[in-house]
């Protein structure tokens, strides 16, 4: 399964981007996307997540602020930030996880974009 992430880049304190991801390659099944983030000396944290079926999963710092969807068709993750902060700024990483062959489940990740919110 390989990710391709677009649409970082630099921003002001309040304004707006779209990050997309699209996985290629072949699967049993795809059963969740989402997005991760990462600063400087930090642990990578779960931003943004969403199921095959729907199901959405924020981190309380970008709640109402942040909205993610999925294509299923496109085998696409998106994720709309809005009211964006300075505290945003990170690479953003984009995941999935999913079944290669039945019976074996594994996580995948994007290469990052970095997405920096200027005060």
């Amino acid at each position: 399964v390989q990710l391709v992430e677009s649409g970082g880049g630099l921003v002001q304190t309040g304004g707006s981007l779209r990050l997309s991801c699209a996985a290629s390659g072949s699967w049993v099944s795809l059963n969740a996307m989402g997005w991760y983030r990462q600063v400087p000396r930090k642990e990578r944290e779960m931003v943004a997540a969403i199921t095959g079926g729907g199901s959405t999963n924020y981190a309380d710092s970008v709640k109402g602020r942040f909205a993610v969807s999925m294509d299923n068709a496109k085998n696409t993750v998106y994720v709309q930030m809005n009211s964006l902060k300075p505290e945003d700024t990170a690479v953003y990483y984009c995941h999935a996880r999913a079944a290669p062959v039945r019976g074996w489940t594994q996580d995948y990740w994007g290469q990052g974009t970095q997405v920096t919110v200027s005060s």
